[in-house]
């Protein structure tokens, strides 16, 4: 948490680098706000400041409706933290606990319910049930504030499995209940369309540029201004188009799908793959400390996410060996003979599902290789609950290199240093004096920065 002095300046500056770090609480109001909120500024005596937002509304406050805290990029406040309560919160973030109970998410976790609470207490002085609901709830603010659809399709949208619950958690934690955010429109069949800001500042030209070489059609899309996909997820398929927009820090995000009931999976997904809650500004700083004085870092450079582990498993099996081109091409094949139509019309990307019974007659490469394909595929269906993926490592075919690109891409871990790939070999001997271990915990970010040089 950043000093009063520092929040104080950050805020009467509304300096945008600091959005989602901390959060504003007005007493003499009982609302509170993100540090760049437009309304006047309060006189610093009637300011408590806050680490995160839901602190504030346990203490009683209310969302500004003006600047939507619930809008705001996520912070990096896993650093420094223990890696278990990292997963949990991670898991959480994700929407596990829309089917899951918290003595479930522990026995994932390999601990005690007890101990669970106990850590989400330390680290994140709440508990995990009580961040799960605060998550929720912030989700339904952000469609009760910029969709059109009915309060009942939110609740379940965001992930409640009844209006009444979803009506009670929601006036509990905000003191407002949802028709007070916004009036009720008869409209269920509306466009979703969500404004997700980020930290800047963003590379978008990095981006566009890093996905346009891998780009798989018509599974993807893109534009000047925009990235796209169609996705499918634990049961839910749809596509969303994302529109980068530099002047307000965000994207504006239109999403299809078939089940309103998953809305809640597809959105925290989209905040992965497009790497939102970064600070990269503070990675950056922590990456330079180590590098030599001639290295210039890359601004803004983001974590491309791919949006599955199992998709990124894919892409790094048939980017083995062969040039980002022929990898791209190889992928475009397989999507053109496996890919299948989701119900909305999209074409997706294959599943394990479908692999697992692929003799993949079409691709001329190497019968091992293929295999690998296969296995993969049976590996996912036999293990879908697993999340560590280094038990890859006993699949025939996969190597470090394969596990450490889907870890980094597929689940977005942003300490995964690809020291054996060619490339990154390549540029480590051109920045002269590197130690990567001090680079913890943002050597994904540091392979990014050394690719970028080639």
């Amino acid at each position: 948490m950043y000093s009063p002095e520092v929040c104080q300046q950050a805020r009467k500056s509304r300096d945008h680098r600091f959005d989602g770090l901390f959060f504003v609480a007005v007493k003499s109001t009982g609302i509170y706000c993100r540090p760049i909120c437009p309304a006047p500024t309060a006189h610093e005596k009637n300011v408590t400041y806050y680490e995160h937002a839901y602190h504030a509304a346990d203490a009683g406050f209310r969302p500004c409706i003006r600047c939507r805290p619930d809008s705001a990029p996520g912070s990096y406040a896993w650093l420094g933290v223990e890696t278990t309560a990292v997963r949990a919160k991670k898991l959480i973030d994700e929407g596990v606990l829309s089917s899951m109970s918290v003595g479930l998410l522990a026995d994932r976790l390999g601990i005690s319910q007890r101990y669970l609470n106990a850590l989400f207490k330390k680290y994140y002085g709440t508990s995990p049930k009580q961040y799960g609901l605060y998550k929720q709830c912030d989700l339904a603010k952000q469609l009760l504030q910029q969709t059109r659809l009915p309060v009942a399709q939110i609740a379940f949208a965001s992930g409640f499995n009844s209006l009444r619950r979803f009506n009670d958690a929601f006036g509990k934690l905000f003191s407002l209940s949802p028709s007070q955010f916004r009036k009720e429109r008869d409209v269920s069949d509306a466009p979703i369309s969500l404004f997700m800001a980020f930290r800047p500042p963003y590379n978008w030209k990095a981006l566009h540029q890093f996905l346009s070489v891998r780009l798989i059609e018509p599974v993807e899309w893109l534009t000047k201004t925009s990235y796209g996909r169609s996705f499918s997820l634990s049961g839910y398929s749809g596509a969303f188009t994302a529109y980068f927009d530099a002047q307000r820090h965000g994207f504006k995000v239109d999403i299809t799908i078939n089940d309103i009931r998953g809305l809640h999976l597809v959105v925290a997904n989209i905040r992965r793959v497009l790497d939102l809650d970064a600070d990269p500004e503070f990675i950056n700083q922590h990456i330079s400390q180590h590098l030599s004085e001639d290295v210039v870092l890359v601004e803004g450079l983001r974590l491309p996410g791919i949006w599955d582990p199992f998709e990124a498993g894919v892409r790094a099996i048939l980017g083995q060996q062969v040039s980002v081109k022929a990898a791209k091409n190889l992928l475009c094949k397989l999507v053109e003979n496996k890919g299948t139509v989701g119900e909305l019309g999209d074409i997706l990307f294959p599943t394990p599902e479908i692999l697992d019974t692929c003799d993949f007659d079409f691709f001329k490469m190497p019968a091992s290789r293929k295999s690998a394909l296969k296995s993969l595929a049976s590996f996912c269906l036999a293990h879908a609950e697993n999340d560590d993926l280094s038990a890859w490592l006993s699949i025939k075919g996969i190597g470090p290199w394969t596990v450490d690109y889907a870890r980094m891409r597929g689940q977005s871990n942003p300490d995964i240093y690809l020291g054996g790939d060619l490339g990154v070999k390549k540029a480590f001997a051109q920045v002269g004096h590197l130690d990567t271990e001090k680079c913890a915990p943002f050597r994904s970010y540091l392979t990014f920065q050394l690719w970028s040089t080639l």
